[in-house]
């Protein structure tokens, strides 16, 4: 946990009592302090620090649900704060941003005042989270540092207390405020004919430091004077290292465990472990494999624990049965543990799938990677961390598969997560029912056509000939099945209109694919990258269909 940086936002939250934003808001502190009993202004700090925390909380778990790209959060947080620093080298900016917040301050105040009647904690509550309500729109930019540091926190743990001691460090000036009152502001009166050179000087160093974090410079490593360059472990050079390694959160008890006992992160130190999220039917999980496998093979005698944890994101992935096919299918020897709860998923606070968790033998985690690639650095680091030096890459050789800007992104059937559908919707979800299919399919999109059932994170096909229609753009398409009752079934694919021929994927024999079990089936693979209509039909009921991926 990055303990500087916690304290850091508590300097930020502290900072605010400088900025033009207090002013609109020190007369309903006042009223409602000075009007109330004497616990009053405890209760409004309480509700200020309730309202504030979670409304940077409920920021951080909307980018979460969204999927933003951090980058873009990022870029748009430093815009914001450079703009505010602009405004508070302002004199005529800064009056105007208080006259701008001095109507929301008014609606705030006569809102608390109908409480004013009333005394004691309770009341106080309601009000500061009122001010706290108030008080967000004019705050918001100064808040860029430390949502930053949020968004960027390892753990909900470490994102709930960056923003609690951020709005603690906001309510201690205003504790100070609600209890000595007027004394407090005939002092605010006396800093506020000097504060327009005070704003100058921090409205630079806002910019400036708007400029640096821009420039590839972190707010928490300004402060601790860390570096981002290449990081020096046991002889060797890390790349990408973390600029704030944390503890390695442990792996989460119960899940069943394959090619191993139960291991703990705690009784690894002085091994270096490589932590792979993953799931058997994920086509990106499935090319990182043998760079993996093979990595295994090299550097555990070293001193290199692999585990991987099995996350998965359909029911039928968490039986024990089919992971253990998985793992003897990719040749997997490592230890490989069952997260079927996402208890260790959580714990990282992870998102991806595949996503890789580099732990030294102090069990910090000094590295993570998401997704495909970057496997030279994932080695290099490997190596870094066993002191084995940097040698020319002993990874296989295939290259990963680059994927075309255009390519169709992953597509789910269920209608959880079901994006793209053209056609009638299910009347009744989880039911049987009738489908028309679409006339024209637009690229990326695809329809129904026949009886289906629509359920949360599959299709099922409920009668013969029930087909399903996708127009797509890529060279490969996998499609993740099963069967209703576990026994073998067919699906027949047509493409472009005709017999898929001799651009059937490596599980198509004479246009046909026999379901042994639900897994990842390769469907298609065309000879190069382009445009098609991909036509799959049932050839009995009960053939389960979960999601597309694709490849370049």
């Amino acid at each position: 946990m990055n303990i500087l940086g916690i304290a850091l936002a508590f300097v930020e939250g502290l900072g605010l009592i400088l900025t033009p934003c207090i002013l609109p808001i020190l007369p309903i502190i006042l009223a409602a302090s000075v009007d109330g009993g004497k616990r009053r202004p405890f209760g409004i700090i309480t509700g200020f620090i309730l309202a504030f925390t979670g409304f940077a909380l409920l920021s951080r778990q909307i980018l979460g649900w969204t999927h933003a790209d951090p980058e873009i959060v990022r870029d748009v947080a430093l815009v914001l704060l450079a703009a505010f620093g602009v405004v508070m080298m302002s004199e005529k900016l800064s009056d105007r941003l208080v006259g701008a917040t001095q109507g929301l301050a008014n609606v705030g105040q006569n809102l608390a005042s109908r409480w004013n009647k009333k005394n004691g904690y309770a009341t106080g509550i309601v009000i500061g989270a009122l001010i706290g309500l108030i008080w967000t729109p004019c705050a918001g930019p100064i808040m860029a540092a430390a949502i930053l540091q949020i968004i960027q926190a390892k753990t909900s743990v470490e994102a709930a207390l960056t923003v609690l001691m951020f709005a603690l460090g906001a309510a201690v000036p205003m504790l100070l405020i609600a209890l000595f009152g007027r004394n407090i502001v005939n002092r605010v009166s006396f800093l506020k004919v000097h504060a327009y050179a005070v704003r100058r000087v921090l409205g630079v160093m806002i910019v400036a430091a708007a400029i640096l974090i821009y420039e590839g410079a972190d707010v928490q490593l300004l402060a601790s004077g860390s570096s981002t360059q290449p990081v020096t472990a046991n002889g060797g050079t890390m790349t990408n290292a973390l600029a704030s390694p944390y503890p390695a959160p442990e792996i989460a008890p119960g899940g069943a465990w394959i090619n191993s006992p139960p291991l703990k992160i705690a009784d690894l130190r002085g091994k270096v472990v490589l932590i792979d999220f993953w799931t058997y039917s994920c086509i990106n999980c499935v090319r990182t494999l043998p760079y993996i496998t093979k990595w295994d093979a090299l550097y555990r005698d070293k001193r290199l624990v692999i585990i991987g944890v099995h996350s998965p994101e359909f029911e039928f992935k968490q039986k024990l049965e089919n992971v253990e096919k998985a793992v003897a299918k990719y040749g997997i020897h490592y230890p490989v543990v069952l997260d079927n709860g996402l208890a260790t998923w959580s714990r990282y606070d992870n998102r991806y799938w595949p996503a890789h968790y580099l732990i030294d033998k102090e069990g910090r985690v000094v590295y993570t990677h998401f997704g495909e690639g970057d496997y030279d650095i994932t080695e290099n680091n490997i190596r870094a961390l066993l002191g084995l030096g940097a040698e020319p890459s002993q990874t296989p050789t295939n290259a990963i598969e680059y994927l075309p800007p255009q390519l169709t992104p992953e597509t789910y059937l269920g209608y959880a997560r079901a994006e793209r559908y053209v056609g009638k919707s299910p009347e009744q979800k989880d039911a049987e029912a009738d489908y028309q299919p679409q006339t024209f399919v637009p690229e990326n999109n695809w329809t129904l056509g026949g009886t289906w059932k629509i359920e949360g994170e599959k299709i099922t096909s409920c009668k013969t000939g029930a087909f399903l229609r996708l127009n797509f753009n890529a060279k490969k398409v996998f499609l993740v099945m099963g069967t209703l009752d576990g026994s073998p079934a067919k699906i027949t694919l047509t493409l472009n209109g005709e017999a898929i021929g001799d651009q059937s994927g490596k599980d198509v024999q004479n246009g046909e694919v026999t379901i042994n079990g639900h897994a990842l089936y390769e469907l298609v693979n065309q000879t190069k990258f382009q445009n098609s209509l991909l036509e799959i039909a049932a050839q009995s009921p009960g053939i389960e269909m979960y999601a597309f991926t694709f490849g370049g």
